[in-house]
């Protein structure tokens, strides 16, 4: 097609620029992420070859990258940040956009957003849009702790569209719980998958990592943006060393992206007649042919853990749209934050890890630079760069974000190709159809290894992560190791652990996988349902058949953290085993607070955070409490205390007593059962508004819409739970045991009929109990029945 012909709201990348500086090296100038991506930005104008000012004033929309600092929530920026980076950024170089955008996390992100605003050009909405990127990580760390440390803080007025994280679907409480939040041992993850899937032992697949990855090091050491500008051989790259050490296996330090970088690079993107308009020369044009972005399915959901077909589609729809094929590319930059991200496009469009036209234009994450999310920018500039020196030739980029989940791909030429809408929309569509493979939250039992890393920390410890299907019924299931576990370390770093078995058992505090069952004894005897002498947050007292238990955190409001929990869990496995004990009592100590929930101060002092399998205060989750527990209320019930209280079968609780599910307060949910229990147990309005605003309830107000069974004076809750145990106790224990099974049985039949006529067990049993014979005889001979709970 020739030039004069296009439709002149076609776009064009017209500029392209990047800036970088290395520590201690001439001209070093401490620059911060916004000046270093103002830097590229100038440059990107510049080389539009027109005049700056009028160019700069063209810019309708300003699209920001994301910097690390600000990818995650509570990231730290430990020289401050600007309040509005693209705007920022905007206003050093002299523009004035209407728009300005913050895109979601992801090393997608710069290609996503040209395809985006290539589209938004052709729509005839924007005319000229400017997209920047940096990092100043390498910076920042050297002078975090500095003594005159630069401020990097910026507020900048003007309207922001800010994105957010985009980690929907990429961290999940699994995931933390099971160690499984760092990228190297996410990538692993793969990486071992598609080794036992192409059959090869650990040392030929290291091989070929480093095979892959030295010709990288060769064009990084030659690019003078490049923060690690070394060259090295294949051996070098694979064999660990103290400078190269083990990170998550099989990856060394040298196989990961480098993220200690001061990087920045710009494109600038304009309609064909605003191009005119300025005078942009024609040989400075490159057009996108092609454009794809899709997204993987979630990392546990995925059917082969050896590949992301997603990715792979998404770079065929690019190539197909622009009608070329793999063959008639000349230059291609596949995103490289670990082998498996490059491998993983070579598998799927049949290019060699050796071709001859390179994988790569800066020399790639780990040896270029891991410039956080803005490393494709780098990319795109490049190829820009190169496609101007071969007019009609093509270059290809392949950008991925998250764990190879999002997936966004260019296709540039000089040659004039007017905007082809993509049809990434129907291809997601199938992506998202795709079936997905059944997990297992609490993994009990046997299972095969699917895929396994094991992770080294700089001290020299080891922990291992597994996935796995279950025998018993195909689920996937997420482990680690236990603490100190050398059988099973060695299994998983021996290279041919895939495909063999495990032992897996299920804690509050996670999954754990070992070679046995008799090693998982071992590991983790059983605990006998007993009481201790030795209890730190909790006071038990037996009183006959009744079990008062208080938790004794007055200092903080008797909120719980995990040892208090367990404690608690203990305490109530005891009970419910305990023949002897028919009721029990749940209070907390002193007069403030019954229990104010989750200890939020240990929470934030970043200690792992566990509740047991059966849930906050070992009750919220616990299934089958066939005997009484009793909620005896002092003051407070918030939050988790509110909770534990709704769990509890029956409520006492004093005059001052309050109510309230306050966790949307702090940014939490009443995860613990408070959004199922208290819809279920007051008008639907008022347990929404109680949930949505954190509205507290009296103990009158609690009393009158059936929250809790009794009221008393100040002070006398406990008191008020042992006359309403007394009570209890004149019944029969087997007969309430029943009861409290049967009332179980039937909660979800909605039918009345069916329910009442539901058969249970509990009946058979009550009527060849000892306490039923004892029941009726006594009456029988009027006298008061010796219950014998059996």
């Amino acid at each position: 097609m020739a030039l004069q012909e296009i439709d002149p709201r076609t776009p064009v990348l017209v500029g392209a620029g990047q800036s970088s500086e290395r520590l201690g090296e001439p001209g070093y100038r401490q620059l911060s992420p916004v000046e270093l991506a103002a830097a590229a930005a100038r440059d990107a104008i510049a080389d539009t070859g027109a005049d700056v000012t009028a160019v700069a004033s063209a810019i309708d929309t300003v699209a920001g990258v994301r910097q690390f600092e600000i990818s995650t929530p509570g990231a730290r920026a430990p020289l401050g940040k600007s309040s509005n980076y693209p705007r920022s950024v905007a206003r050093r170089v002299g523009a004035d956009p209407r728009r300005a955008i913050l895109d979601v996390a992801g090393g997608q992100s710069p290609q996503h957003l040209v395809n985006e605003l290539a589209a938004t050009i052709a729509a005839g909405s924007s005319q000229a849009a400017l997209i920047v990127g940096s990092e100043a990580i390498s910076t920042i760390q050297h002078l975090a702790k500095a003594e005159n440390k630069p401020d990097f803080s910026e507020n900048v007025e003007g309207d922001l569209e800010d994105r957010g994280y985009g980690l929907k679907g990429l961290v999940s409480q699994l995931h933390v719980t099971h160690g499984l939040t760092d990228a190297p041992s996410q990538y692993a993850l793969f990486e071992n998958a598609r080794r036992a899937r192409l059959k090869q032992r650990k040392e030929e697949y290291a091989a070929d990592m480093g095979a892959l990855f030295a010709p990288f090091t060769k064009i990084a050491a030659a690019n003078p943006h490049a923060a690690a500008p070394t060259e090295r051989s294949a051996e070098e790259l694979v064999t660990p060393t103290p400078d190269n050490r083990l990170i998550a296996e099989p990856y060394t330090r040298f196989l990961v992206a480098r993220d200690k970088v001061n990087q920045g690079a710009a494109v600038l993107l304009m309609s064909v007649a605003t191009a005119r308009r300025l005078g942009v020369p024609e040989e400075k044009w490159v057009f996108l042919h092609g454009h794809a972005d899709l997204r993987e399915r979630d990392l546990l959901d995925r059917a082969d853990l050896s590949l992301s077909p997603a990715a792979v589609l998404a770079a065929r729809h690019a190539l197909e749209l622009a009608g070329i094929g793999v063959s008639d590319l000349t230059t291609i930059d596949l995103y490289s934050c670990f082998p498996i991200a490059v491998s993983n496009i070579c598998d799927g469009l049949g290019l060699p890890a050796d071709d001859p036209r390179g994988l790569t234009v800066t020399g790639g994450l780990p040896f270029f630079g891991g410039a956080g999310n803005n490393y494709s920018m780098h990319a795109i500039a490049e190829t820009v760069r190169g496609l101007r020196d071969q007019p009609g030739a093509y270059g290809l980029i392949g950008a991925n974000g998250g764990t190879l989940s999002k997936y966004s791909v260019g296709v540039y030429s000089t040659s004039p190709a007017e905007w082809r809408p993509d049809g990434s929309a129907g291809l997601q569509a199938e992506i998202d159809a795709w079936p997905s493979v059944e997990q297992a939250v609490h993994a009990d039992g046997w299972g095969t290894i699917e895929t396994c890393t094991v992770k080294h920390d700089r001290g020299g410890g080891r922990t291992g992560i597994v996935i796995g299907r279950l025998e018993a019924d195909g689920r996937r299931f997420l482990a680690m190791t236990a603490d100190g576990d050398e059988d099973i370390l060695d299994l998983l770093g021996g290279g041919e652990a895939i495909g063999c078995r495990v032992y897996v058992r299920s804690f509050g505090f996670g999954n754990r996988a070992t070679v046995s069952d008799t090693r998982m004894e071992e590991l983790f005897p059983a605990r006998p349902a007993g009481f201790r002498d030795d209890y730190e947050h909790v006071h038990v007292r037996r009183d006959g058949h009744v079990l008062e238990i208080t938790i004794n955190r007055p200092e903080s409001r008797n909120s719980l953290h995990p040892p208090a929990n367990d404690e608690l869990d203990q305490v109530f496995d005891a009970y419910f085993a305990d023949p002897d004990l028919w009721v029990a009592i749940l209070t907390g100590a002193g007069d403030k607070a019954f229990s104010a929930g989750n200890d939020l101060r240990y929470s934030a002092s970043g200690k792992p955070m566990w509740v047991p399998k059966n849930g906050f205060a070992g009750l919220t989750a616990r299934r089958g409490m066939r005997k009484p527990v009793i909620a005896a209320v002092n003051g407070f019930a918030m939050g988790g205390g509110f909770e534990i209280a709704l769990a509890c079968h029956l409520v006492v609780a004093d005059a001052t007593a309050l109510f309230a599910l306050s966790e949307v307060k702090v940014g939490l949910v009443a995860g613990a059962g408070g959004l199922v229990r208290l819809p279920r147990a007051l008008p639907q309005k008022l347990a929404g508004e109680m949930i949505l605003t954190g509205r507290r309830l009296t103990a009158a107000q609690a009393l009158e819409h059936g929250l809790v069974n009794r009221v008393t004076e100040p002070g006398r809750a406990l008191e008020g739970a042992r006359e309403l145990a007394r009570e209890i106790l004149e019944g029969s224990p087997t007969s309430i045991r029943a009861s409290l099974q049967i009332m179980d049985e039937t909660q979800a039949i909605p039918d009345v009929i069916d329910a009442v006529t539901h058969p249970s067990q509990a009946l058979d049993e009550l009527m060849v109990s000892e306490d039923a014979i004892e029941g009726i005889t006594a009456f029988a001979q009027k006298r008061r029945p010796q219950w014998r709970n059996r």
